[in-house]
């Protein structure tokens, strides 16, 4: 009862009694817009991912920079349970236990506003939306409330949007929400679904910019930034060679498919023709891209064996690993312990009394000439080459047939 009288006394003032000038009256202008930063829309992003199906809210840090901006520069996550956001799901305790200790760690920005997300359903308030709007208002007059949708979200576009409630005073007196007065403050075009819901009516949208620092835009630039090491990985054996198998089952499917396609066009008239393929694949082009894609895949991945394996092959000055394998047993050897490991004193020390010296390694004797050594890059070489390519003396004595070469 109060406030509709309220609303009278003020549209008596208006009508014209006394000849009083009147006062311009403070009116939001259409070019607000709300600047959100990179670390807030991540935030907000990845709150509301998370919270999938069911809505999620918190609250917007930043400053009212002037009568024309509103400045977001960090937000945080408030505790919510259930499928709605309302009124309830404000903390007072925990804001203020938040704002607190972001006090603490430099963040003496004040609350500017709460953003919710609406998972699948576009951005509009609703009438709990609204009544919550309305609590923040009475305290902040200028209280933004953004809604995102992290489902309708993809890379390079994000579905959000910014509301501030229409006062019904201006409603009834037929004044404009709003003043124009310049061409700042683009909005985009409203979704049927938030016209239905109140848009225009009950609250109305602001315009949204997003701010980059240098130092913003290059963190951002190498969040995803691959290196060209990661082109030389290699794949799962098992799993390429599932792959193949499954691309070439596919390609056999598809000729036999294609096979049966040229003979019906034999038989069949030109008008069965054309209607007899509509809407099925045509297995033609999908051979050209299966096989296309099969080659392509298993030259990177010959490439990537090649390059692999000539990298991880021993060469003089770099301690390249080779094993010596006999059955069971396996010793490892490097080049640099084979060229520079020390002589002990004791000539017995690294020897079984059967065994050989190697500079500092012990082979025995009993090993048989052809034992094989496992090499870096997964190949198998005989003893006798391995110390020939390594420079060193054979311990093993000339192999058999040794002779003949």
């Amino acid at each position: 009862m109060d406030r509709l009288s309220r609303m009278l006394a003020a549209a008596q003032g208006m009508g014209g009694g006394g000849g009083g000038q009147q006062q311009d009256a403070n009116i939001i202008d259409n070019a607000e817009t709300v600047y959100i930063s990179s670390l807030a829309l991540l935030k907000m992003l990845r709150h509301g991912r998370a919270g999938v199906p069911m809505e999620v809210m918190g609250l917007m840090l930043g400053e009212f920079v002037d009568d024309y901006t509103v400045r977001v520069v960090d937000v945080f996550a408030m505790p919510q349970s259930g499928t709605g956001v309302s009124v309830e799901a404000v903390d007072p305790v925990f804001q203020t236990k938040m704002m607190d200790m972001l006090r603490q760690t430099g963040r003496p920005e004040t609350v500017v506003g709460w953003y919710h997300s609406h998972p699948g359903f576009g951005c509009w308030l609703s009438s709990v939306d609204i009544n919550t709007q309305q609590s923040f208002e009475q305290l902040t007059p200028r209280a933004v409330a953004v809604v995102i949708d992290p489902i309708q979200s993809v890379k390079g576009k994000v579905v959000i949007d910014a509301f501030r409630l229409i006062n019904p005073q201006t409603l009834m007196l037929g004044q404009e929400p709003r003043q124009t007065t310049s061409n700042i403050g683009h909005l985009n075009k409203p979704s049927i679904q938030a016209l239905i819901h109140g848009l225009n009516r009950h609250y109305y949208s602001i315009a949204i910019g997003y701010r980059k620092t240098a130092l913003e835009e290059n963190m951002l630039m190498n969040l995803h930034k691959t290196v060209w090491t990661e082109a030389l990985t290699m794949p799962d054996f098992a799993a390429e060679g599932e792959r193949n198998q499954a691309n070439l089952e596919k390609l056999v499917h598809l000729a036999e498919g294609y096979e049966k396609r040229v003979k019906e066009e034999t038989e069949l008239t030109k008008e069965q023709l054309r209607t007899r393929y509509v809407g099925k694949v045509d297995p033609k082009k999908h051979i050209e891209v299966v096989g296309q894609e099969l080659i392509e895949d298993n030259i990177v991945a010959v490439a990537r064996q090649m390059i692999d394996k000539e990298a991880s092959v021993p060469t003089l000055g770099q301690g390249a690993k080779v094993g010596a394998r006999n059955g069971g047993g396996r010793v490892i050897v490097t080049r640099r312990t084979l060229a520079r490991a020390p002589e002990p004193e004791d000539p017995g020390q690294n020897s079984d009394g059967n065994g050989q010296r190697i500079r500092g390694w012990s082979i025995g004797s009993d090993w048989p000439v052809n034992s094989q050594m496992q090499m870096a890059d997964g190949s198998s070489r005989a003893l006798k080459d391995v110390f020939d390519h390594l420079k060193l003396e054979n311990p093993l004595g000339p192999r058999a047939g040794d002779e003949d070469e």
